[in-house]
């Protein structure tokens, strides 16, 4: 192997509208935040909103609630091939707050979010990203997958 199938190996780093765009095309990412003092991770429903907030769906007086609302989280998908070990994965830390706003509310249940257990009544999140960052990786020889 020459240097130059090396360099093909690294990930490539992404900007923030390029991460950004990449999260439009997955459904359900990982949100980080503390519970009882540990760090906890849970899968959640979300979708990227045209001013580039990050938009949670979670299940009303939760836990997940409660440990997110006011507090800086981090959040986390990907789009990964273990076959041909390409993807992207995209790293979000910002400050997460319920929404309260009823207009918002309302807009967001018109988007058909919702959390992945079944919930009449569900509660948005609102995640303000301050850092972005992601990379995309591809292995020697394969095609890197673009959104």
């Amino acid at each position: 192997m020459d240097r130059d199938d090396e360099l093909d190996d690294e990930p490539e780093e992404l900007g923030a509208e390029a991460c950004l765009r990449l999260l439009s095309t997955v459904p359900v990412g990982r949100v980080v935040y503390t519970e009882h003092a540990l760090p906890a991770v849970l899968p959640v429903s979300f979708e990227v909103v045209p001013d580039g907030r990050l938009l949670l769906a979670v299940r009303r007086d939760s836990a997940t609630a409660r440990g997110l609302d006011g507090t800086v989280v981090a959040f986390q998908a990907d789009r990964l091939d273990p076959l041909t070990r390409s993807g992207w994965s995209v790293l979000v830390h910002g400050r997460a707050d319920i929404l309260r706003d009823p207009e918002q509310i309302l807009r967001a249940l018109r988007s058909e979010l919702r959390p992945w257990t079944e919930e009449p009544d569900p509660m948005f999140v609102a995640v303000v990203p301050e850092l972005i960052s992601g990379r995309r990786l591809s292995a020697s020889g394969h095609p890197v997958p673009h959104a």
